[in-house]
């Protein structure tokens, strides 16, 4: 292929520096599948990007950041912004949708994330006649974690595809149908197609700082911990002997990345709303076996939560040793703020460590034929993906 040949593909991602947004924007700039697969790559951020991105040099990218999705003006006012702030709106192609708003009240959460789709599809559609695909993630709660005690496919494992949508109450309280409802009638009779990918826990690398980034959440705490307890220390795993056994796969950035990509260049097979699950092995792995590997990076030893209890809290170690976590940063360069305070400290560790104590592995397989019938499926282990994140961290002076 030479190098003068173009692709006319224009990639637009919302929630460009998230933890999927970032890695999507990071595998196209690098040239996944190839370097001629996009001409353009528009990532919008809600905040101007900050610290070290790792992206490498592109004249292909732009990032915006600014354009406000819930204006009170409405949609013709967006529209108007995104056609000032963004060049080359009208030859988008593919739309990636990361952008996601947290609230704690679900009719309010389902209102958000709906109204943040709409907008940002329908002004996609509006402006650019090129629009070929939308890629939207959702996640395991399409299959109930959430439910904790009540999961309800505890007997259907790995989970599937076509498992059917969750019982109520919680089928109404979880936004990820109002979203695909809405994107199956919206794309109706039209040029464009679209799909679902469901990952597990994302991990990976993020610049901003990020409440929903465990790997972010272990970097700093086991950093911490290899200053105050020294190389070769034990560390017990953070959480209970039911969470240390239970079977789930996790689901690495650039995995997640690349099949979103796959699936977003194949409409002929990926398309009309079909819905993936996206992890990085088709072997379900334990903490069991990934917490020695991990704390490995950091020179530790990890081990099992001791008998009827469990090891250090991260987000509480990292808060009680603070002064000497700063003098960390301090010592080493390290961009601050990542740790002691509310965005560090929500819990979403506690969560995915102890609440999520039961199996729910996925079922790989609609992926990986979907990723072996356009060229070859991807798998990577443990190492690879917890140490790739931590090498990034590592990388941008988040960790030392």
């Amino acid at each position: 292929m030479g190098s003068t040949s173009t692709s006319g593909n224009h990639a637009l991602i919302f929630g460009g520096t998230g933890i999927q947004g970032w890695a999507v924007t990071n595998q196209l700039l690098n040239g996944y599948p190839s370097a001629d697969a996009f001409d353009k790559v528009t990532a919008l951020a809600n905040r101007p990007p900050s610290g070290n991105m790792l992206w490498p040099k592109s004249d292909k990218l732009q990032v915006v950041s600014g354009l406000d999705l819930l204006n009170e003006d409405g949609q013709e006012a967006l529209e108007k912004q995104m056609k000032e702030k963004v060049p080359g709106i009208e030859t988008v192609t593919h739309v990636f949708f990361f952008a996601y708003i947290f609230k704690e009240d679900p009719s309010e959460e389902i209102t958000i994330n709906v109204q943040l789709l709409e907008r940002a599809i329908t002004a996609a559609e509006h402006l650019s006649k090129h629009l070929k695909f939308v890629l939207l993630p959702t996640g395991t709660k399409a299959y109930g974690v959430q439910c904790l005690a009540d999961f309800p496919f505890a007997d259907k494992l790995p989970l599937s595809e076509s498992l059917p949508r969750i019982p109520e109450p919680w089928q109404s309280q979880n936004f990820y149908y109002n979203q695909t409802d809405w994107l199956a009638s919206q794309s109706r009779g039209k040029t464009w197609t679209w799909c679902e990918v469901r990952p597990d826990v994302v991990i990976g690398f993020v610049p901003n700082n990020n409440v929903y980034s465990l790997a972010q959440t272990l970097g700093t705490y086991l950093s911490c911990y290899r200053e105050i307890e020294g190389e070769g220390a034990e560390v017990s795993f953070p959480r209970t002997e039911k969470s240390w056994k239970i079977l789930s796969n996790d689901s690495s950035q650039d995995i997640v990345a690349r099949f979103c990509i796959h699936a977003a260049l194949h409409p002929e097979t990926c398309g009309q709303g079909q819905a993936f699950n996206v992890g990085d092995n088709s072997q379900p792995s334990s903490w069991s076996k990934k917490w020695p590997i991990i704390c490995e990076f950091f020179g530790l030893k990890g081990v099992a939560p001791p008998a009827g209890g469990s090891g250090p809290r991260p987000p509480q170690y990292l808060f009680d040793h603070l002064e000497q976590w700063r003098g960390t940063e301090k010592k080493c360069g390290l961009a601050t703020g990542r740790v002691g305070n509310d965005r560090s400290m929500a819990g979403f560790d506690y969560f995915i460590m102890t609440m999520f104590d039961f199996d729910r592995q996925l079922d790989l397989s609609r992926e990986l034929k979907a990723w072996n019938e356009g060229g070859k499926a991807e798998e990577v282990d443990t190492k690879t993906a917890w140490w790739t994140a931590f090498e990034r961290f590592r990388e941008a002076k988040i960790i030392p």
